[in-house]
């Protein structure tokens, strides 16, 4: 691992780049997101060196280094141009772009990527980097989409699906805090899973409903009794499509935050995201906070 300035704060927010344009965007994003917390930003390019080197010159690494290297100093001096107070380090990493930023990330730091990288299709769809980063992250990612959308709407939106979200939605309460926002917190519950068949659901309908409105209302008595000086507004819905619901919801939101479950694989290594994450993550019209969770417990948070 090289470093073109110095290592990162173990708090510090690190952003990934690849020299695409997303990716720059994620990179100013992360500045403000930096700022905002009073912390270090850390840029990272992971350009694989290491994985390559049996079928590259080495010539052909030395221009990979320096144009890398080249990368990170003009993305140094964007973000400090226009955040000229804060303390910026970069990082050329020999090893792939997910490690990379795993590393840097720590334990205790935030993680940034954009929606699609210079692989990515011109679409909205996630690139694959920063799906990997988000699926085996032991930290939060911020998979930053909707940029140029549209003014800010002092709104930060959190996804809950039970009681264990307790965490992630003390999470996105103080990420309103910090941005001076509102917090609305969103309980979406599928009404055919939860029924299990069309004639229970006809039957019992009503007192799902009331079940599923009654874990929000936990959830939102605790956050506003920890949380007296937040607005916080809670809404329960039904709908076939918990992910289109969320979808639609982040249009009105500068910030979702969600805890990422994962579903188990064959292997039992928890590293695929569940369905709604996944859809959140390719098509949310805000950037996605995801705070990694496998089953009931959370991972960890900062």
């Amino acid at each position: 691992m090289e470093s073109t300035l110095r290592t990162p704060d173990a708090s510090s927010v690190t952003v990934g780049v690849d020299g695409s344009e997303p990716a720059r965007g994620a990179a100013l994003w992360a500045a403000a997101e930096a700022v905002r917390r009073n912390r270090p930003l850390h840029i990272v390019h992971g350009a694989d060196t290491d994985g390559r080197a049996l079928y590259l010159s080495a010539e052909t690494i030395e221009e990979i280094r320096a144009a890398g290297r080249e990368l990170l100093d003009d993305t140094a001096k964007a973000v400090s141009a226009e955040y000229p107070g804060l303390l910026v380090t970069t990082e050329f990493s020999r090893t792939d772009a997910v490690t990379a930023l795993h590393r840097a990330g720590g334990l205790h730091g935030t993680v940034v990527v954009g929606n699609r990288g210079l692989g990515g299709f011109e679409s909205l769809m996630l690139g694959s980097v920063g799906l990997d980063t988000a699926a085996t992250a032991r930290n939060p990612v911020v998979v930053v989409r909707g940029l140029g959308e549209g003014e800010e709407r002092g709104t930060v939106l959190a996804a809950v699906h039970d009681e264990h979200d307790l965490e992630c939605a003390q999470y996105a309460a103080r990420e309103a805090e910090l941005r001076k926002a509102s917090l609305r917190l969103l309980h979406v519950w599928n009404m055919l899973q939860s029924a299990g068949n069309v004639a229970t659901m006809l039957d019992g309908v009503g007192a799902i409903a009331a079940e599923h409105e009654q874990v929000l209302q936990s959830l939102t008595d605790t956050i506003r009794d920890e949380f007296p000086d937040l607005g916080v507004e809670a809404d329960a819905e039904k709908s076939v499509s918990v992910a289109g619901v969320l979808v639609e919801a982040s249009r009105h939101a500068d910030l979702l935050v969600m805890g990422g479950r994962r579903a188990p694989t064959p292997l039992g290594l928890g590293r695929n995201l569940g369905r709604a994450t996944h859809s959140l993550l390719h098509h949310a019209h805000c950037p996605v906070l995801l705070i990694p969770r496998f089953g009931s417990e959370l991972w960890s948070t900062p």
